[in-house]
């Protein structure tokens, strides 16, 4: 693994950005050429899209790390599937692969944070990256006193960068016409902003780290990594190594694992929504590990850690309590406090609403186990969805707590069908619904 340093500076990182928009634009031209010159005429976005352009803007974005490359996660995970299937799908990849620091920026890093003699403190230290992400990297590392744990370092400048290349990726992205002319991405981005401040706050956190492991400590198959705060600092993380596998690798083992595994997550998912009140919200598989001899789920990453309101706590409570009971006008009522509707929406898209909403709980009613690798709940939602902005040209977003949670829980349903698990949901889940 090559590496490649950080474009630091708010001048040099736009620059980069300026250069994407500019080889976007030759190409749109050249492509156009070819097009006039056979007798087409196409439409802007079919020349921005050409394979080319799109990795351009992948390479570029991967590059700059950060910001740039975090609101492309976002974009593809938020936008409603209003984004052309091709720009989609390059930002989905953008998720896990992030271009890694060289060595010895690296070693800069932590020079910066412990010291000159930072390395006397290790017997090993795995300079080649186990992960490189859009914030971060984490490294591999054995203490004097053979510990062995795992060091998160932030990359160089990316807090200082995060409003600006925010700004700088939806200009690009709105000048390209690949966003809906209707689409009002403003509350989206500048959510995105504070979380991305909220992410790069190690010492936050660290303290994450801290509340979920004092939450989880009576869950015997719930495990967290001890933070070590004598290393810790504001752009440095280090915690315990977990040895677990991937949660996707769960697919290749017996179904009892499987399923009790998925039972944990499911579990895991409804409490930290409906008791906790605070939620991890990336869904990516790499965050959660499992212990097969020990039986045991394993948790990683809270930089995207979420408080919710108590307002919209108890608002989602009412609603899944709605969506139990299949109570067509309390799902109304409780879409409306969540935030999914107002009084002002046009009554084909509170209906459309209400259809969503009942497609995607559809499991909560389901007496018998339930499936997951055989439901088509995602697909059908996305031809709704696909209705709702393109055709009926209802861009509204949810607020954005609830696209965070949206975030969490369509993770969770692609991690139940990656894992094939066959789940009794409704069980699972009804103790958190109000009582009646």
């Amino acid at each position: 693994m090559s590496g490649r340093k950080v474009t630091t500076s708010r001048i040099g990182r736009f620059g980069v950005l300026s250069k994407l928009a500019g080889g976007i634009a030759t190409g749109v031209m050249t492509e156009a050429s070819k097009q006039w010159v056979s007798g087409n005429r196409p439409a802007l976005k079919d020349l921005v899209l050409t394979p080319r352009n799109l990795e351009r803007m992948g390479k570029t974005l991967s590059e700059l790390r950060g910001a740039a490359m975090k609101l492309g996660q976002l974009l593809s995970m938020d936008s409603g599937n209003v984004l052309p299937p091709e720009l989609s799908e390059l930002l989905s990849s953008l998720r896990s692969d992030a271009t890694h620091l060289p060595l010895g920026e690296t070693a800069k890093v932590l020079k910066a944070n412990w010291g000159d003699n930072w390395d006397q403190q290790f017997q090993r230290f795995n300079f080649t990256p186990v992960a490189a992400a859009s914030i971060g990297q984490v490294h591999y590392a054995e203490l004097k006193d053979g510990r062995r744990v795992a060091v998160k370092l932030q990359y160089p400048g990316i807090r200082k960068s995060i409003d600006s290349d925010i700004d700088n990726v939806a200009m690009v992205l709105r000048w390209s016409g690949l966003l809906p002319e209707g689409l009002d991405l403003t509350p989206l981005l500048e959510e995105a902003k504070q979380q991305l401040h909220t992410e790069a706050d190690y010492l936050l956190e660290a303290q994450h780290l801290r509340d979920y492991a004092e939450r989880t400590k009576a869950i015997d198959y719930l495990e967290v990594p001890a933070v070590l705060d004598e290393l810790t600092t504001e752009h440095v993380l280090v915690m315990d190594w977990l040895d677990g596998k991937p949660i996707d690798e769960l697919v290749n083992e017996p179904a009892d694992l499987r399923n009790e595994m998925g039972n944990r997550l499911l579990s895991l998912a409804v409490t930290e929504v409906f008791e906790w009140g605070t939620a991890q919200t990336d869904p990516n598989f790499a965050n959660y590990l499992y212990d097969a001899d020990r039986r045991v789920l394993q948790l990683l990453d809270f930089g995207a850690t979420r408080v919710i309101p108590d307002a919209l706590q108890q608002a989602l409570k009412q609603l899944l309590t709605a969506c139990l009971d299949n109570n067509q006008q309390a799902i109304h009522h409780s879409a409306c406090l969540v935030g999914y509707l107002d009084s002002t929406d046009p009554e084909p898209y509170a209906y459309a609403i209400s259809q969503m909403i009942e497609l995607a709980t559809s499991p909560l009613r389901m007496a018998e186990i339930v499936n997951f690798r055989q439901l088509q709940i995602a697909d059908e939602l996305q031809e709704l969805v696909v209705d709702l902005r393109l055709k009926q040209k209802f861009y509204r977003l949810p607020p954005t707590d609830v696209l965070f949670l949206h975030r969490k829980l369509g993770g969770l349903y692609l991690t139940l069908q990656k894992i094939n698990a066959d789940l009794p949901v409704r069980p699972i889940v009804s103790p958190f619904a109000n009582a009646a």
